[in-house]
């Protein structure tokens, strides 16, 4: 059974079954409860990276070791639809691979997104909504 405050935060997420949903940079320290509710809220295993569809929403594990983030966010953006999220997880302050918000928003203004959001989403774990910048600026 999915944690009641989990499936909350899934909820929040946006994930639906009608979206396509893809999960990258898995390791063995994300946050299974979160994971476990986000697919039971999307009712299937999140898609892996490399599936060759274009993404609704995307989930990026990522820790202060990853590598690139531009890199990877580029990677990510695209497989990413037009209205399309990416919600990006990192460790909270004080957690081994935490990340600045300066390095997470620097990153994803080079690539086109922004940040449009900060939540919990566990005790380890907080999620920053990147949104791309071209949303809303058409008005």
């Amino acid at each position: 059974m999915v944690d009641a405050g989990q499936a909350g935060v899934a909820e929040r997420l946006g994930i639906e079954p009608k979206l396509l949903v893809q999960e990258r940079g898995w390791d063995e320290d994300v946050d299974h409860d979160l994971e476990s509710a986000l697919e039971e809220r999307y009712g299937a295993r999140l898609l892996a990276e490399g599936s060759g569809d274009v993404m609704d929403v995307i989930l990026l594990w990522w820790r202060e070791d990853g590598g690139d983030l531009v890199d990877e966010l580029l990677d990510a953006v695209l497989w990413l639809a037009q209205d399309g999220v990416v919600w990006m997880f990192t460790p909270k302050a004080g957690r081994v691979g935490y990340v600045e918000p300066s390095v997470i928003a620097d990153a994803a203004r080079s690539v086109g997104l922004r940040v449009a959001d900060v939540i919990n989403v566990g005790a380890d774990w907080a999620g920053s909504r990147l949104d791309p910048g071209w949303v809303g600026s058409q008005e």
